[in-house]
């Protein structure tokens, strides 16, 4: 066996179960997920197919991971979240086309890379958290959070993490350099303090009277509420709000999957991104991820569908992964994070 695919496979046994099946009977995957959101997933997959999921979770630099492993990385799949990464894996070149007709005919096209090198699996959208008791209003569009009238009330962690590169890049895709560069510096100004933390964070300081808007995405509000006693308060003290571009929808991301470019379980790592997509996957995703199925007609989450009815931008989110570069230098210009 090659020194690098036994240094890979030593990982794996070092990190996973033994499962006791055949190599035909695995696939393996590299994911970002925490294993407690992506478990409940194997393991039903498992029951209905028979084939095994070995697990490597980490928290960065599976990308580079699985380019140095080369030929011989054990990867089949690689589940992610946001466009950036997804993005970055295929710039890296360790991923291939996925062909499948399923996939072709249950995720849209604006949510699948345009070359098949990924799909994506279920959607998070990019929302305001406002303070219920000083926020009247129950609308508010994208473009309003650089309006004067919010100067010194407004929440964001950096503007050059992950989440906050995709809505800017959607930004500059839809009004160009110059628009979106006067509309951040308007964003900016309206910040109650230096951008930081995280979103939970960002709840955390509306709540606390700090900010009156916060920028979260969906999920996390509801893991708030839902999940986590000791944030509970937090949600508590705000209301989640749905915003639109000016003529468009809501700003979403995506849960997206690749096919690695020498999986070596290529089959079963197919059926597995199939299976993603299908009902009981896709319910799994609503209800213990509190993400917005993919597939269409899979009902929401009680608290998520509790926002009211999401209108999704239409933009195809490979339009947004091609401004990302732009965007971060954006940032940078306005001095966004200073």
């Amino acid at each position: 066996m090659p020194r690098f695919r036994a240094i890979a496979l030593a990982a794996l046994a070092l990190v996973l179960p033994a499962t006791g099946s055949r190599a035909a009977d695995q696939v393996n995957v590299y994911t970002y997920r925490e294993t407690k959101l992506v478990q409940p997933l194997f393991d039903a997959f498992t029951r209905e197919t028979g084939i095994a999921v070995n697990v490597i979770s980490a928290s960065s630099g599976l990308e580079q991971r699985i380019k140095a492993e080369g030929a011989n990385s054990p990867a089949d799949v690689l589940l992610t979240v946001d466009i950036g990464r997804i993005d970055d894996a295929v710039q890296a070149g360790i991923t291939q086309p996925i062909k499948s007709a399923v996939i072709d005919e249950i995720v849209p096209p604006q949510y699948r890379d345009p070359n098949g090198h990924w799909a994506g699996i279920s959607m998070r959208a990019r929302v305001i958290y406002a303070a219920k008791d000083r926020v009247k209003q129950d609308s508010i569009s994208y473009e309003e959070l650089a309006d004067p009238k919010w100067k010194g009330k407004i929440c964001i962690r950096s503007g050059q993490h992950i989440y906050n590169n995709a809505l800017f890049a959607a930004y500059l895709a839809k009004y160009g350099e110059q628009k979106t560069e006067q509309w951040l510096r308007g964003l900016k100004a309206n910040l109650a303090q230096k951008p930081s933390g995280g979103d939970r964070e960002t709840a955390r300081d509306v709540a606390a009277g700090k900010c009156d808007l916060g920028i979260g995405n969906t999920y996390y509000w509801a893991l708030m509420m839902n999940a986590d006693p000791d944030k509970k308060p937090w949600a508590e003290a705000t209301k989640v709000l749905l915003p639109t571009f000016d003529g468009g929808g809501t700003h979403v991301n995506l849960s997206g999957v690749l096919l690695t470019q020498h999986a070596p379980n290529q089959a079963n790592a197919v059926k597995l991104i199939e299976w993603l997509v299908g009902d009981s996957a896709q319910q799994i995703y609503a209800d213990s991820n509190y993400e917005y199925p993919i597939r269409p007609g899979v009902p929401l989450n009680a608290t998520i569908a509790g926002y009211g009815k999401l209108i999704a931008d239409p933009m195809p989110i490979a339009k947004i992964a091609a401004q990302r570069k732009a965007a971060s230098i954006l940032v940078d210009k306005v001095g966004f994070d200073n």
